[in-house]
């Protein structure tokens, strides 16, 4: 048998043996990197365990293994949280982890869930303000969001915030929403207040809002709005009383806004400061915050003549240039009242007799509402009190009228 062949030196120098071994070690971490990429990328990219899109709010102070946790109790992610860590570092994402609140796709890959909170565009709630609201009434809903943290520490002044639809990440204070709406309400009135018609009798965007914001209250139909803001420009230019229930309601209750009843015949000559039936010209400060339709239509009203108006039955107003024709209108209006009544209400079968009754003097009344003022429209009719039944009448009735039957 020939002997077995003999190594080379060459295979012998331990130089070639750790060389050897340099390389082989080179293979199989490439080899293991590349399988680990292969798998690391699988993992990033498959689709998640969300079966619908969710929103999920990362706390405060969260640490990459509270994220991972949150992620996995809400159902976002479904893997070891050390493999969501894993893959925050191999995103290069260590230190853009942001809190607040995100919306989740469904089967939102990991890759997809860790680039939206690094990007951090969190979830905007909608809020809408409506129209006409004091601010007392505007605070009372922000404090019934429970998006919103914190408390209001004044109530704003009446007037200064622009009712509107607003977005807001959750967490955001309510200090914070409440001087966006006055930056709002402050960037509307100058621009507003530039265009206004060069014959307004106001003087200063201070008096445009207390005017808007009657005109706000008063407005049944958005198409009506520069209407009946005409109305009470031309009174103001006359020199004729406003005449607007809702600044009656407003001396009586001030920011609660509701008076959660009619109004009383002696609260109409009531003395206030924001009673138009009794003081000349406009109140001392808006009586509500008037929105940007109102406070466009104030500024630049209708061409009218209009002194009046009252309900028309279908929500909207008729509007008259004469205390005779508006007369005319309130009889129509009480007409379709007693139509109405008679087609709804069912009589009693057997009423009860009344012997007598005598009438409470502070139960609603409806007296007339005669022009007053040092230019007064042709032929005022009815000076003296109406009957307790009677409708509003003048230049402010609302829709439905505030004294309700």
């Amino acid at each position: 048998m020939p002997p077995p062949p003999r190594r080379s030196d060459r295979a012998r120098n331990p130089f070639v043996v750790v060389g050897n071994a340099i390389i082989t070690l080179l293979i199989l971490a490439m080899i293991g990197a590349g399988a680990a990429y292969y798998y690391g990328r699988q993992i990033l990219e498959a689709p998640g365990p969300l079966q619908d899109d969710k929103i999920v709010n990362i706390p405060q102070r969260a640490g990459k293994r509270d994220i991972a946790d949150v992620l996995a109790r809400e159902g976002v992610i479904d893997v070891n949280p050390w493999i969501f860590i894993g893959g925050v570092y191999a995103l290069k994402a260590s230190s853009d982890l942001k809190p607040g609140e995100y919306a989740f796709q469904k089967n939102a890959s990991l890759r997809d869930v860790i680039g939206v909170i690094v990007e951090g565009k969190v979830v905007q709630h909608g809020v809408t303000i409506p129209e006409g609201l004091t601010s007392e009434q505007i605070v009372a809903r922000l404090s019934d969001n429970d998006i919103f943290t914190g408390s209001v520490r004044e109530i704003p002044r009446e007037g200064t915030l622009l009712p509107e639809t607003y977005k807001f990440p959750r967490g955001t204070s309510r200090d914070q929403v409440i001087q966006r709406m006055q930056q709002a309400q402050k960037r509307v009135l100058a621009d507003i207040w530039e265009r206004r018609s060069p014959d307004l009798p106001v003087k200063t965007p201070e008096q445009l809002v207390t005017l808007a914001s009657i005109v706000e209250k008063e407005t049944g139909k958005p198409d009506e709005r520069s209407r009946v803001a005409a109305v009470f420009v031309n009174r103001l230019k006359q020199r004729i009383k406003l005449q607007s229930d809702p600044t009656i309601i407003y001396g009586l209750v001030g920011g609660k806004g509701t008076l959660g009843r009619p109004i009383k015949r002696s609260e109409i000559t009531q003395p206030s400061p924001y009673n138009t039936y009794v003081i000349e010209g406009l109140p001392p400060g808006p009586i509500s915050n008037p929105g940007r339709a109102s406070l466009e239509a104030t500024a630049n009203p209708a061409r009218t003549r209009d002194l009046y108006f009252v309900a028309d039955g279908t929500g909207g107003h008729a509007f008259t240039e004469t205390y005779d024709l508006h007369q005319k209108n309130v009889a129509k209006l009480r007409a379709m009242e007693r139509q109405t009544q008679n087609d709804t209400v069912e009589p009693e079968e057997a009423p009860p007799a009344v012997a007598g009754g005598a009438v409470d003097s502070a139960a609603p009344a409806t007296p007339p509402r005669p022009p007053v003022g040092a230019k007064k429209p042709p032929a005022p009719r009815a000076t003296g009190a109406a009957p307790a039944n009677g409708p509003r009448q003048g230049a402010a009735q609302p829709t439905p009228p505030v004294v309700q039957q």
